[in-house]
């Protein structure tokens, strides 16, 4: 009798991302630039650094890695996104809130689905980031505006049944056979890809002047994918490439400045969003064309992950940034006075990262002689000593101000919002409610695998570490 056989969570996975990577090609062509450009920055980069370029992922890792993202409407859609990435072995990660992370209208919350074990995400490091619309926040909505979203909304269907039950099933089986994975694939990347509808011009324009990503999540029938992000190993390198061809990128890179020192957290940028043709329905029933420009591609440098008390300092230097700006005479840029505060406040090495807590890394023991015989060691010893090495963990996650940011700098102009009304409260729990899932805490998924290794690492050398900066 044939035996059939079944994918894995990982490999339907990469698969749906390759698929999604074809389907962004073919909609948004200078996509396939930047994946060209990224490819050439990374080649180029290993070469210059030899091993030392794999410090924060293989290069098989770094080459196949994407993140996307995406734009829903309401609780119900949210709710049933997160049944199609469990699909795929991705867990809510996170909780980003960009009302407030730009002056702006970006009227959403976010999280963002990805695999939580270091396995997997070594296997296939697929991420989506995921946008809800906060439809009854008034600072952006008036009554009459949000009742309109919600019947617009409620009245569509952006995944079909079918997916939803394949899905389930392949989150509570671990995966699924041949001919049913080919099925939710097909029926997966299809909910993403650009709907050929006309657009309710009034409707549609009506949300643009409030806000252009309340337009292209609440005036359109479906959603879409936003952005497919590759990860490149240089990015300041990748920005000058992409403009040498003539590809207009926003006006700043993202994030962390560029410095000489150990990278932390993440660092982003994109190519402007270009027109792309759509049709109309107008208010005489006519269909016409017209165009809209929402999507851009994006581009991200990871480095290592910060912990509680270095996103602390991290966000009171993003504070001293911000002071100085205002404060200088013009010309001098933000990535010039972040690279002066970062090295005010930084350590100059991973092992200061490591010791002073301000960033995650695991201990491989490497050398059990250098370790001492007295039965316990402070992890500066050990550290010193050779007896254990630090290896960074890669940020897997988000920074809702560089979202913002890179949101910010693709719309046409900030949009209208009412300061003076209350804004609608969001946290990651009430999030997890709307999800029916708990929403991972990206600290505690960091600090658990730390706390693994120096498990590990105590066995292995025969010591208790004591004197922990951390607790474990």
């Amino acid at each position: 009798m044939p035996t059939t056989t079944k994918l894995q969570l990982w490999e339907l996975r990469a698969e749906f991302a390759l698929r999604l990577a074809t389907l962004y090609g073919n909609e948004v062509p200078a996509y396939n630039t930047l994946v060209d450009v990224s490819r050439e920055v990374n080649e180029d980069f290993i070469r210059r650094n030899g091993q030392h370029a794999e410090r924060l992922g293989s290069v098989e890792r770094v080459t196949a890695e994407r993140h996307g993202a995406i734009r829903v409407g309401s609780p119900k859609e949210l709710a049933q996104v997160a049944r199609i990435f469990a699909a795929f072995g991705m867990n809510p990660v996170g909780f980003y809130d960009l009302r407030d992370a730009s002056k702006s209208s970006v009227p959403v919350v976010s999280t963002a689905f990805r695999p939580i074990d270091e396995q997997e995400l070594a296997r296939n490091p697929f991420r989506v980031f995921t946008s809800m619309l906060a439809h009854d926040d008034r600072r952006f909505f008036d009554e009459e505006t949000q009742h309109q979203l919600e019947a617009f909304i409620g009245a569509r269907t952006l995944f079909p049944d079918e997916l939803l039950d394949l899905a389930d099933k392949s989150a509570a089986e671990g995966g699924l056979d041949e001919g049913e994975a080919e099925r939710l694939l097909d029926l997966a990347t299809a909910s993403f890809k650009l709907s050929p509808t006309p657009v309710d011009h009034d409707w549609y324009f009506k949300l643009e002047a409030i806000s252009a990503v309340a337009a292209d999540i609440g005036g359109v029938p479906s959603t879409h994918i936003n952005h497919l992000t590759p990860r490149v190993l240089d990015i300041d390198d990748l920005y000058a490439r992409m403009q040498a061809r003539g590809i207009t990128m926003i006006d700043e890179i993202q994030g962390p400045p560029n410095w000489e020192r150990p990278d932390v957290l993440l660092r982003q940028t994109s190519f402007r969003a270009l027109a792309e043709e759509r049709t109309f329905r107008h208010a005489d029933g006519g269909i016409r064309p017209g165009s809209l420009r929402v999507r851009f591609g994006e581009v991200e440098q990871r480095g290592i992950a910060l912990t509680e008390k270095g996103r602390n300092l991290y966000d009171r230097m993003v504070a001293e940034v911000d002071t100085w700006l205002a404060a200088s005479p013009a010309g001098r840029t933000r990535a010039e006075i972040a690279e002066q505060v970062w090295r005010k406040h930084l350590p100059d090495t991973e092992r200061e990262l490591a010791l002073q807590d301000l960033a995650y890394f695991t201990y491989r023991p490497a050398n059990p002689a250098a370790a001492p015989r007295t039965g316990s060691a402070t992890l500066r010893e050990l550290v010193e000593t050779g007896a254990l090495v630090p290896e960074p963990i890669v940020y897997e996650d988000f920074l809702p101000r560089s979202a913002a940011g890179i949101f910010q700098s693709n719309l046409t102009d900030d949009g209208s919002r009412d300061d003076g009304q209350a804004g609608t409260s969001y946290d990651i729990n009430r999030l997890s409610e709307v999800l029916g899932r708990r929403i991972h805490d990206p600290h505690e998924l960091y600090s658990a695998q730390r706390s693994t290794s120096l498990v590990q690492a105590e066995r292995a050398l025969g010591v208790t570490i004591t004197d922990l900066p951390f607790q474990h």
